[in-house]
């Protein structure tokens, strides 16, 4: 059974940084890519990044593209969300994703491609 946890979010002010990371335990992270994706308040769930099993491959929503930055360290089995330039549209609650993949180089950006999520950590930005 493969066990996500989200660590690193909290109150920040707009312009500010944020680290978000994503523990995973039960398999070796390196048989999976991984994704970020965030809910805001009364809104769908939605992709903000995604990084392909050898992380050589990284996509990201044009909404964060240049602020947000996807990485993993398979060795550690940790995945990470830098978010810098933060804005107030990026409250949300920000969830990390594995879908198991033989690609290494493939990355999704599609919420139900992905079998295992964590529980989510809250960013909110204030203005």
């Amino acid at each position: 059974q493969v066990q996500l946890v989200e660590s690193g979010g909290g109150l920040v002010q707009a312009g500010g940084s944020l680290r978000l990371s994503c523990a995973v335990s039960g398999r070796t992270i390196s048989d999976y890519a991984m994704g970020w994706f965030r809910r805001a308040p009364g809104k769908e769930r939605e992709f903000v990044a995604a990084i392909s099993r050898s992380g050589d491959s990284t996509y990201y929503a044009d909404s964060v593209k240049g602020r947000f930055t996807i990485s993993r360290d398979n060795a550690k089995n940790m995945v990470y969300l830098q978010m810098n330039s933060l804005k107030p549209e990026d409250t949300a609650v920000y969830s990390c994703a594995a879908r198991l993949t033989y690609s290494t180089r493939t990355y999704y950006d599609t919420e139900n491609t992905y079998r295992y999520w964590g529980q989510g950590t809250q960013v909110t930005v204030s203005s």
